[in-house]
């Protein structure tokens, strides 16, 4: 695992298991909505946003949780491995209320300079909502095409546990 690949629905732990496993695995970790939203929230340009995804992924090795569709098969295409957080509507709801209200006003560690945290608006809970009906089948079936590459799916946060402990124990058995 050297270039690993973390996706699935906001509020699903991308960030928190790409820290997880970034340390467990000593490898840089790439949040690519640090890079993506410029102040005030801003998203970047859809050209610009290639360009920065192909130079991101050139690196030897890294871990970058991030859903982003338009830069995904790019991304999916230089990953060795591919995390899916498969987690409820349920649990990841919960989790972007809980985290809107934790860091409300502030900037997170994942999040671009002058993006501070904000109450979600409908539009983005109703795509959390949405996410198991409208993107769970896509990405699935961009998984089960991916034979060379190494896919994880998990669907809770004690199957994220008993992966990190997986992979700390092969690590270090290999030492």
């Amino acid at each position: 695992m050297q270039r690993v690949m973390i996706i699935g629905s906001a509020g699903a732990g991308k960030t928190t298991l790409a820290v997880k496993l970034g340390e467990v695995l000593q490898l840089p970790v790439i949040h690519l909505d640090a890079h993506f939203w410029k102040p005030g929230w801003t998203p970047s340009d859809p050209d610009d946003w290639k360009k920065k995804v192909e130079q991101l992924i050139q690196g030897e090795c890294w871990i970058m949780d991030g859903n982003y569709g338009g830069t995904m098969e790019v991304r999916m295409a230089a990953a060795d491995t591919v995390v899916f957080l498969d987690f409820s509507r349920v649990v990841c709801l919960y989790r972007v209320l809980k985290r809107s209200l934790r860091h409300r006003g502030t900037r997170r560690p994942d999040l671009g300079d002058g993006c501070p945290e904000q109450l979600p608006d409908w539009e983005f809970l109703r795509w959390v909502w949405n996410y198991p009906g409208s993107r769970t089948p896509k990405v699935l079936s961009m998984l089960a095409a991916q034979a060379s590459k190494t896919t994880v799916v998990l669907r809770s946060p004690r199957d994220v546990d008993r992966f990190l402990i997986g992979v700390a124990n092969h690590k270090a058995r290999q030492s």
